[in-house]
């Protein structure tokens, strides 16, 4: 047999052993691997997810959180992991940050991982102490615009999604807000509650609280739209035209996994996004089910690294 006939012979026998091995999966328990620490968003998606799973296809699914070195350390474990279905990672808004903020790091994070579905989104919540003189946007803005310099905002730390969302808030409304970061946006809530600092983007269940006994006052959502957790709050869009940041968190595994399993995860997604428990559970941390097609993912986090690359370049943000 000359090697051109053998090649199609074995290219023939290829597409039928795939079929059979995502007909099959899974074959073993499943590892999630969620770049943040036990009882954050991505961990708690994940063990949603997972039970789900289980119950679907009988294999035990473990949450694997690792939070060290801004998840670069989980990213780099998935990336290089059998490319089987048994090894999947959770992707977010501060994955695509980190990976647009470090020169060189390990993996590429469009090249070497598979796109799934999408899970879920959240916004942001812009509150302001009670003393800012500002009831809407139009007029945060008018009156941060009065004040060069004088106003303060705090985050998360540099290149984190409290930052970056206020740094392209500055830039859209050419305000001069000067930045304070903080370990974490817990910190700078309080320092918010307390007056230290006049802002904070939050998300949503964080800053619930505070809203309503009225120690400090939410201006607008960061989504596109209006979100239903607090509908009768405006999207910062209505009054900045194409302002939008947002939360999100998605399913990918390493790169060369079959076509056939991707699908097959994809169509369970589906599914289980649409389940009222799973979507109870998801308002809770203040975020909404979106599932997704493979490419409609990938074409996300494209346009979100693009994005996101500006932000940090814009606001100077370094690792710290």
């Amino acid at each position: 047999m000359s090697g051109y006939a053998a090649a199609l012979v074995l290219s023939a026998g290829a597409i039928p052993a795939a079929a059979a091995a995502a007909q099959q999966y899974p074959t073993k328990p499943i590892r999630i691997i969620a770049l943040s620490s036990p009882a954050s968003g991505p961990d708690i998606i994940g063990r949603l997810l997972g039970q789900k799973f289980t119950e679907v296809w009988g294999q035990q699914v473990i949450v694997d959180t690792r939070p060290g070195a801004s998840g670069i350390i989980g990213a780099e474990i998935a990336s290089k992991a059998a490319p089987d279905g048994h090894t999947l990672m959770i992707v977010t808004s501060q994955a695509v940050i980190v990976s647009v903020m470090y020169e060189k790091l390990p993996y590429h994070l469009l090249k070497d991982f598979s796109p799934i579905s999408m899970l879920a989104w959240t916004p942001f919540i812009l509150v302001v102490h009670p003393s800012v003189p500002a009831a809407s946007i139009k007029e945060l803005v008018a009156y941060a615009k009065s004040k060069p310099g004088e106003l303060r905002y705090g985050s998360g730390g540099a290149g984190s999604p409290p930052h970056l969302s206020a740094e392209i808030f500055k830039s859209m409304t050419g305000t001069d807000i000067l930045h304070v970061p903080y370990k974490g946006v817990t910190p700078a809530l309080m320092d918010t509650v307390a007056g230290q600092v006049q802002m904070v983007f939050s998300v949503i269940p964080a800053v619930l609280s505070t809203i309503k006994t009225g120690k400090v006052k939410a201006l607008g959502v960061t989504s596109a739209r209006r979100t239903p957790f607090v509908p009768d709050l405006p999207a910062i869009a209505e009054t900045v035209p194409g302002y939008e940041f947002i939360g999100w968190y998605g399913l990918v595994a390493p790169a060369r996994t079959p076509e056939g399993i991707l699908s097959k995860l994809n169509a369970e997604i589906a599914r289980i996004l649409k389940a009222p428990e799973f979507q109870e559970r998801l308002a809770a941390l203040g975020a909404e089910p979106i599932s997704s097609t493979q490419q409609e993912l990938a074409a996300f986090m494209q346009v979100q690294t693009e994005k996101m690359r500006k932000a940090v370049k814009e606001s100077g943000a370094h690792p710290e």
